[in-house]
């Protein structure tokens, strides 16, 4: 197991039953690791165990006037230091490659586990929360990992320091023997209460993370809406709630390391006392007695890491517990599917719903429900969060092909695409066809002005696709956003498009040519677009209007918009009132007028619009 080896081609299946079954399920995919950070450890911790008797060997001989003794102790001496340096330097490797290892298998689990479930990952856990396990919490867990081998070999060596003072000088040896575990015991009663604030602190520090990236996250509505500082104001009450939390915690850790300074200082009092008493009475040489106090001062170094690896576990509980949650999560169906992964064609037919969209065909689906549109966009693509009947593709169920086989055939962009930090070109650079280039996705997508933007503020980029693009686009507009994410999708070429809400964010004269470019560059391909925007759904091919998870009318949008109420309600947002005075105003004029004044008026804004496109 070397660092290098990162990625791994397989990271495995995880134990996420619980927490700590995730972390002995990392502990034992470490094992090789783990053995050799404990053999490097005992190098180390025997080496500067060893020092005690070399200072009382040297010390005796000097005492008794001999010069071999003196030399052979400086010889040991001498030995042990190497011990020491090479032990501390190749544990402290292996210990850091512990950890990191151990932290990147978690990343990587959460990184396959996010491109497994997509989208339905935020709907079932909070994205503040993915974003606190894996950065602060994949760290604790590192650390936790790492440090179960420093602490056996210091337990192993205080064991065997303790059988060897036994051995060397029994009645000395006895006291430190019984002194030494009721150290490393003593601090036991503290730790459940310790254990306590800590996880409160993880979870307080979990909230305030939710809090920072909601809040970033949606910054600009914030700003929009004048909700700005109702938000930070938030976030400032769950981060002084941290800080109480922390310092709590602080307080009791502090009490423990208290405890471990000041038990060994009490049981060197004794052992210096009593072994000054059996030298006085002969029973024991002064080296000795040096080599018994050298041995409990220096014990003391071991004796830190019973301290270190209760905090480190307290620290990553709740850490393995958050990232086990996320790594539980499991689509309903089989992603590894029972058929041949052999993309089919034809048309895309949802029996729940009954919504059909054809083959090569612009399909829009109105949808009253913004959360059902998700839904349903969601399940076409085959492999829901949900349990349900399978959307066919050509007639094979979408559910019983490989994930990444449905994906390939059905690629859904949802409403909040998210877009990563690079350049343009990087973005771009998805698999795709090759049969649409990204000049004519940018163009379709209308985002010259998108281009102009980047260039701009990439002084050092000549091209616009070398402009870099900041996390999550975040220094673009949301409709900027919107337009990029739609470029990215054209360029793919999938067998079907779904696209869910893609011009909710843009003016109604950039949408009026995104919905031209749109069309022409999709022609004779399957696409099916969400939306409820006239300038869409005027566009397409073949209109459905879903109305409580049913197909309730399919025909154009013109026509719609005189036959179908409730599609005219939804379309152009018309309230009851509305309607009753329409009506009202109907009966009382031209009752033979074949159109409402609201449709009629509607239609010609949407030529005028074309018109100026």
């Amino acid at each position: 197991m070397q660092i290098q080896d990162l990625p791994y081609p397989d990271p495995g299946v995880p134990d996420a039953r619980s927490g700590p079954r995730f972390l002995w399920w990392l502990f034992r995919n470490q094992l090789g690791g783990q053995l050799k950070a404990l053999a490097w450890g005992l190098v180390h911790f025997a080496s500067v165990s060893s020092l005690p008797f070399c200072v009382g060997l040297a010390i005796q001989a000097v005492v008794d006037r001999s010069g071999g003794r003196l030399a052979l102790a400086g010889g040991l001496m001498a030995l042990a230091g190497a011990g020491i340096a090479l032990g501390d330097a190749f544990l402290h490797r292996s210990a850091v490659t512990n950890w990191i290892t151990a932290a990147a298998r978690v990343q990587q689990l959460l990184a396959r586990k996010a491109a497994l479930l997509g989208s339905a990952l935020t709907r079932r856990v909070a994205a503040g929360e993915v974003v606190a396990v894996s950065t602060g919490d994949v760290e604790k867990i590192g650390w936790f990992v790492e440090a179960v081998s420093r602490f056996t070999a210091a337990a192993v060596t205080i064991v065997l320091v303790c059988v060897g003072l036994v051995l060397y000088q029994p009645a000395l040896g006895v006291v430190v023997a019984v002194g030494l575990p009721v150290l490393a015991v003593a601090v036991l009663p503290l730790l459940p209460r310790a254990t306590r604030r800590a996880d409160f602190q993880r979870e307080k520090a979990g909230r305030a993370t939710e809090l920072a990236s909601d809040t970033v996250a949606g910054l600009r509505v914030l700003r929009g809406i004048g909700g700005e500082e109702l938000f930070l104001d938030r976030y400032r009450r769950a981060s002084q709630e941290v800080r109480h939390a922390a310092v709590r915690s602080a307080r009791m850790w502090a009490l423990i390391a208290a405890i471990q300074v000041l038990l060994p200082g009490l049981l060197l009092i004794a052992v210096v006392w009593y072994g000054v008493h059996l030298a006085r009475d002969g029973r024991i040489a002064v080296g000795e007695l040096v080599t018994a106090y050298s041995s409990i001062m220096l014990l003391t170094y071991p004796l830190r890491h019973f301290e270190e690896i209760a905090m480190a576990y307290s620290f990553s509980r709740p850490s393995a517990r958050r990232a086990a949650g996320v790594l539980s999560l499991e689509r309903p169906t089989d992603t590894d599917g029972s058929r041949a992964g052999e993309v089919p064609s034809g048309d895309l037919y949802d029996p729940a719903t009954g919504l059909l969209a054809p083959a090569g065909r612009f399909t829009a689906v109105v949808c009253g429900d913004p959360d059902a549109a998700g839904r349903l966009a969601e399940r076409l693509g085959g492999h829901p969060s949900q349990t349900g009947t399978s959307v066919r593709l050509g007639g094979v169920p979408l559910d019983e092909l490989p994930l990444d086989t449905a994906r390939t055939a059905v690629l859904v962009q949802d409403k909040d695409p998210v877009l990563l930090s690079g350049t343009l070109r990087e973005l771009l650079d998805v698999p795709h066809s090759g049969a649409v280039g990204s000049a004519e996705a940018l163009a379709a997508a209308q985002c010259a002005d998108v281009l102009a933007a980047l260039a701009q503020g990439s002084l050092d980029a000549a091209d616009p696709m070398d402009a870099l693009i900041t996390e999550r686009g975040r220094s673009l507009s949301g409709g900027q956003r919107q337009r990029l994410a739609l470029a990215r999708s054209l360029v793919t070429d999938p067998e079907v498009l779904v696209l869910d809400e893609p011009t909710s964010a843009v003016d109604s004269h950039t949408e009026a040519r995104i919905a031209g470019g749109l069309k022409e560059l999709r022609a004779g391909r399957t696409t099916v677009v969400f939306t409820s925007s006239p300038l869409l759904l005027d566009r397409a091919d073949r209109v459905v209007l879903v109305h409580e998870g049913e197909v309730t009318a399919v025909g154009v949008h013109r026509d719609l918009l005189h036959k179908e109420p409730l599609y005219r309600a939804v379309v152009t947002r018309e309230t009851d009132e509305e309607a009753a005075l329409r009506d009202a105003a109907r009966q009382g004029g031209d009752t033979g007028s074949a159109a409402p004044v609201d449709a009629l008026e509607q239609i010609d804004a949407l030529e005028e619009i074309e018109e100026s496109a």
